[in-house]
């Protein structure tokens, strides 16, 4: 079973930032577009970014501005930068890997996924 492994998360002041990572031991992840998902307390799973296997990049409203994706493929990992957080933003945030053929950060489209690293704004 492959299992993505997401690190970076913690408590955080708003107005913060924090950077995640998502890692893979069994596959490689430049050949995956890769997203970026959450899920709050109460609420339904949000994908809000995703970064295909070229490169191309998409992100959900709420975050547009604040967060960036990117890729480092001698690590195998990918990045999702997170500026200006704010308490809306507390989630358990999670990365999933889909075929180079998403574009876009809809969950059906991911079959490997990691267990989550949570992210708490907050004063």
């Amino acid at each position: 079973q492959v299992q993505l492994m997401e690190s970076g998360g913690g408590l955080v002041q708003p107005g913060g930032s924090l950077r995640l990572s998502c890692t893979a031991a069994e596959v490689a992840l430049e050949d995956h577009t890769i997203g970026w998902f959450r899920r709050a307390p109460g609420k339904e799973r949000e994908g809000i970014s995703s970064i295909s296997a070229d490169g191309r990049t998409h992100y959900t409203d709420s975050v547009k501005g604040r967060f960036t994706i990117s890729r480092d493929n001698t690590k195998n990992t990918v990045y999702l930068q997170m500026n200006n957080l704010q308490p809306e933003d507390t989630a358990v945030y999670s990365c999933a890997a889909g075929s180079p053929l998403v574009v876009v950060p809809i969950s059906e489209f991911y079959n490997y996924w990691g267990q989550g690293t949570q992210v708490t704004v907050s004063s």
